[in-house]
């Protein structure tokens, strides 16, 4: 039960209106995976929902997911719904769209600030959680003009910092006067010269402590914005990243008033620069923040106009020394005192000089590159949509990142980070629907990725490390720093557990001696492990027939062994590797193996025996099935399964 309060005080009960129950479900299908990876835990929502939210800092045991007229607070240890705020509006709805649909939540005001579209009225509320003797209120409502947006599908952000509240949202219904704003707290609300951006997007904005010099604090914006190039081969979008101090509080009453007086921008770039190759348009970023803030990082994914996905990796020192250092783009007169774009402690009282460089030429002349100048860190076909990275120690005590990158059809790629090379580790679908993922949350704590889909929440275990769990080279070429191999298997356990991250050889397994169950023999012995069972199918003489076995890891090469001399390339299809006979002939019956090979470790995945059988074929009457001539590609070879599984059924039955 929760408690809503208007301004006047007064107390409505609202019943719990979401009874929903946490579904234990692993998910055993992974669809083309690198090595398999699972869910542990699912929540489904009531109804589908347009638009989700999450807020999770990693202080309490809760998250909060935003949804359609309410906020639900979710116990991350057991799954189960805590409070369901709901949002009452406080007008009535005669026209136009009336769902209030939750577009910000922030740890503001002593509590939790929730705004929402509210029927394009743009309201937000107080939310304060049930502790120690404290029941949970709903207070509202407060006037949402400038950090909600009037519909969830435009672009809004906020973020908030040391009692201000920044936010970024439309101020008219079609979108326009998008600006970068302090919109509440102790310090006067500020926001952007409207010639500083071009249609914007704002996509994320974090501020970073500065112990030793809190007066030099700022707040960078990351946005995408119109391309000024006009030019038939430039990209019609471009990608920035802005900076203003956080002591900033506008001009004085005769110039620049309520406006940032430290604001610049600077192009952000991620590319091959030899090829003139760019990824301009910006997606989302991640920031791993360090104790001293020059090493703090900033992991970017971008998009292409070629269709095409890149993570660039940023040192704060690198974009501040930009910042710093850059000349002003179209400004070649002497650089004023105080520098612009330099903190003070009263921006009231800045030199005129000072602030007309930043109304007229806030960009810099630099360009921000990444750490890995000559390329991007990781390149990718897939359209990737959300990034979160992780740290992790492994077994040898280093420190490796972890890359979570969410695709537009649902899935979760992770990747390893090793001495500035990507390494693909796993791909996992997390709901049984190609969607798009709306929110995504990483509880590093418990190592768990929360993500939101419009039917669901979902919990990814980062330790999956039962997926490993055939053998110690299972194990170690997996390279997850999560796990390694001990006397219980594959497991999260760190100390004194087999691994070999740097570069996944399994010769770690038999350099080290985990336990006697974990032993294993060398690389020829394991060609004929004793516990594979070797499959007998009789196929009568001119029949079609194909041999399959499972693709494990597809940082593999399969092939296929005939008597163990005779070896012909996969032929792969989906998850599997096929191995396709158009017609039995004399010479194709006999032993089979599937053997895959991955860097210093070689395994017989399946064995297979194929007999004569001997039976007539049937008469001409009878209907055949004639297998297709297939070249090459899984793409085809997928759209013949079919007929070829009709053929085995066939065999089967004869």
């Amino acid at each position: 039960m929760c408690v809503r309060t208007e301004n006047s005080r007064r107390e409505i009960k609202i019943p719990l209106e979401l009874q929903a129950v946490v579904y234990t479900q692993p998910y055993n299908t992974v669809y083309s995976s690198l090595s398999h990876d699972g869910v542990q835990d699912r929540f489904p929502y009531e109804r589908n929902l347009s638009h989700t939210v999450f807020y999770y800092h990693g202080k309490s045991d809760s998250l909060f997911i935003g949804g359609t007229n309410y906020v639900l607070q979710i116990d991350l240890q057991n799954g189960h719904v805590l409070e369901n705020y709901t949002l009452s509006s406080d007008h009535s709805c005669r026209e136009g769209p009336c769902e209030n649909v939750v577009t910000t939540i922030e740890d503001f005001l002593d509590g939790l600030f929730v705004c929402g579209t509210d029927g394009e009225r743009r309201q937000c509320w107080r939310l304060f959680p049930k502790e120690n003797n404290r029941s949970c209120e709903v207070v509202g409502s407060i006037e949402g003009i400038g950090i909600a947006p009037h519909t969830f599908s435009q672009n809004s952000l906020s973020l908030s910092v040391d009692g201000d509240l920044y936010t970024a949202a439309p101020l008219y219904k079609d979108g326009s006067s998008l600006q970068f704003r302090r919109t509440a707290g102790k310090r006067t609300n500020v926001w952007m010269y409207d010639k500083w951006v071009t249609e914007p997007t704002f996509i994320s904005a974090f501020s970073i402590p500065r112990e030793n010099n809190p007066d030099n604090e700022k707040i960078y914006v990351f946005v995408r914005e119109k391309n000024s190039d006009s030019s038939p081969e430039a990209d019609p979008w471009i990608s920035r990243v802005a900076r203003v101090c956080k002591a900033d509080e506008g001009g004085s009453k005769r110039f620049f008033q309520n406006i940032w007086t430290s604001f610049l921008k600077a192009r952000l770039v991620c590319g091959i620069p030899s090829e003139s190759l760019y990824f301009n348009r910006l997606q989302d970023i991640h920031v791993q923040h360090e104790a001293d803030w020059r090493r703090t990082r900033v992991y970017a994914l971008f998009f292409s106009s070629w269709n095409s996905t890149a993570v660039c990796i940023y040192s704060m020192e690198d974009i501040d020394r930009v910042f710093e250092n850059s000349s002003f783009k179209g400004y070649n007169d002497p650089v004023p005192n105080p520098r612009p774009g330099a903190c003070v402690r009263n921006s009231k009282n800045l030199p005129i000089a000072t602030i007309t460089v930043i109304k007229e030429h806030s960009e810099m002349t630099d360009w921000i590159h990444p750490i890995h100048r000559h390329a991007p860190f990781y390149v990718s076909s897939n359209n990737y949509t959300k990034i979160a990275v992780d740290r992790v120690e492994a077994a040898n005590n280093n420190t490796y990142n972890v890359l979570l990158l969410a695709t537009d059809t649902g899935t979760i790629h992770k990747i390893l980070e090793n001495d500035l090379r990507a390494f693909i580790i796993s791909e996992t679908r997390l709901y049984n629907l190609t969607v798009p993922i709306q929110s995504m949350k990483l509880d590093s704590k418990r190592r768990k990725l929360m993500v939101g889909y419009p039917g669901q929440m979902s919990y990814m275990d980062l330790q999956r490390c039962q997926n490993y769990n055939k053998s110690c080279e299972d194990c170690v070429l997996a390279r997850d720093p999560y796990c390694s191999w001990t006397s219980r298997g594959c497991t999260a356990e760190m100390p004194r557990g087999i691994q070999n991250i740097a570069d996944g050889k399994t010769d770690v397994c038999h350099n080290k001696s985990a336990s006697s169950s974990s032993t294993r023999t060398k690389r020829a012995t394991l060609m004929s492990s004793p516990d594979l069972q070797r499959l007998v199918h009789s196929v009568p003489l001119d029949f079609p027939f194909y041999l399959s076995c499972p693709i494990d890891s597809h940082h593999a090469t399969y092939t296929w062994e005939h008597e163990g001399r005779h070896s012909s390339a996969c032929q792969q299809a989906g998850s599997n590797c096929l191995h396709l006979i158009p017609a039995m002939g004399a010479e194709n019956y006999g032993n089979y193996t599937c053997v895959s090979r991955e860097r210093d470790y070689t395994r017989v995945v399946k064995k297979y025996q194929l007999l004569k059988q001997e039976r007539p074929i049937p008469p001409p009457s009878q209907p055949r099935v004639i297998f297709p001539k297939i070249r090459g590609d899984a793409a085809k070879i997928t759209s013949h399964l079919t007929s070829v599984i009709m053929v085995v059924l066939m065999v089967e039955l004869l």
